[in-house]
């Protein structure tokens, strides 16, 4: 082995060291290395680089959350910031990745990859966003346990209209109209979420509509956004507030859904820019407060991130079990893209890396205040 790559080599193994990781070309290894060009690799492009090798099968684990888990707790990823990470930085700072026609990228990137992936996935309901555990034993009742939390923090009634700013497949939309009476409306991105949501929510008084957020301006009784701010960008945060502050009635709730982070505002990482979630971007609780300052009432600030490490696995389960039939219509290289993918994020839950959040707000505060369910 060359000089510098045996150097590269010793480098990373005494970095995974401090993490308490195992680097070898056999077993016994919590990083088993099947080709030593992967050091130069990661030093080079950092996390970029690291996921990249792994789709191509540089390198394998047999726990990869757990890895990953340990990795980030030890804060190793801050020793591999490359010029791939600055990149990305930058742009999300100063470039507005998340306006026009680059609002819809997500929606073809990810959400239009075909909704025989996500059904096998999710479970009973295609809620893409993490389930409420707090008595939930599995994934589908987690959702629901989700769902109702999310209607009962709303006080929704009979007759209300509501809004749902990222619906998804609309799920949320249906489960509200059939338990508590409501009419809706429903936002998204994707073509393909949006031709499901409409064929889901058929007979009920939902409209599913493929829209940007920004063109919104009509009244609504209360409005939810579940998973959806993580696509809105920093430089947007304020206008997405001021939108749903102009459709909310003066005295309804609106609830968001999202994950944060509560230390600094985060750097995007670069592979899940690439491979995963296009432009996407992780809000910091200063960016978010800062955003909403003057438009909301913080009413309530609940966070249950730990719960995203068991969606997560349960998703990834799901995921193994459905392989066969999925692998009619995806190839080995997209099967280890997303086992990465889902890995890395179980970890940065686990790891408290980051959070859950669920903000009710309102326009002016709840008379004699708002006693939050749980």
């Amino acid at each position: 082995m060359p000089f510098r790559q045996q150097s590269l080599k010793q480098r990373a193994i005494d970095l995974l060291a401090l993490a308490g990781v195992r680097a070898a070309d056999k077993p016994p290894c919590d990083l088993c290395v099947h080709d030593d060009r992967l050091y130069a690799r990661v030093f080079a492009h950092g996390s970029l680089g690291l996921g990249e090798a792994y789709m191509d099968g540089w390198w394998d684990s047999a726990d990869l959350p757990g890895l990953f888990t340990r990795l980030l707790r030890a804060q190793i990823d801050e020793e591999l910031k490359t010029l791939d990470t600055l990149i990305a930085h930058l742009k999300a700072r100063f470039v507005n990745l998340q306006r026009g026609e680059h609002a819809f990228e997500i929606g073809k990137a990810h959400y239009d990859l075909g909704n025989d992936l996500f059904q096998a996935m999710l479970g009973d309901r295609l809620v893409y966003s993490c389930g409420y555990w707090a008595e939930a034993d599995n994934l589908d009742d987690a959702q629901v346990a989700k769902l109702d939390l999310i209607c009962r923090k709303l006080r929704l009634k009979p007759g209300q209209r509501v809004l749902d700013i990222g619906c998804g497949w609309g799920e949320a939309l249906k489960y509200a109209a059939q338990k508590y009476g409501i009419e809706g409306v429903g936002i998204t991105v994707s073509q393909e979420q949006a031709a499901y949501a409409q064929a889901l929510c058929a007979g009920l008084p939902v409209e599913i509509r493929l829209q940007d957020y920004r063109e919104l301006d009509e009244p609504f009784d209360a409005i939810m956004s579940i998973g959806m701010f993580e696509h809105v960008g920093a430089l947007n945060y304020r206008s997405y507030f001021e939108v749903a502050r102009r459709c909310l009635r003066e005295e309804g709730l609106f609830l968001l859904h999202c994950i944060g982070s509560n230390g600094a505002p985060s750097r995007p990482d670069p592979w899940i820019g690439k491979y995963i979630f296009p432009n996407s971007m992780i809000p910091a609780m200063s960016q978010t407060a800062s955003a909403l300052e003057g438009l909301f009432v913080v009413e309530d600030w609940h966070n249950f991130g730990a719960d995203y490490d068991k969606t997560l696995t349960a998703w990834r389960a799901n995921f193994d079990a459905a392989w066969p039939a999925l692998s009619h219509h995806y190839d080995e290289r997209f099967r280890r893209m997303w086992h990465y993918y889902l890995a890395v994020s179980a970890a940065v839950f686990r790891s408290r890396r980051d959070q859950l959040w669920q903000l009710t707000l309102s326009p002016r505060g709840v008379p004699g205040g708002y006693r939050v369910p749980r």
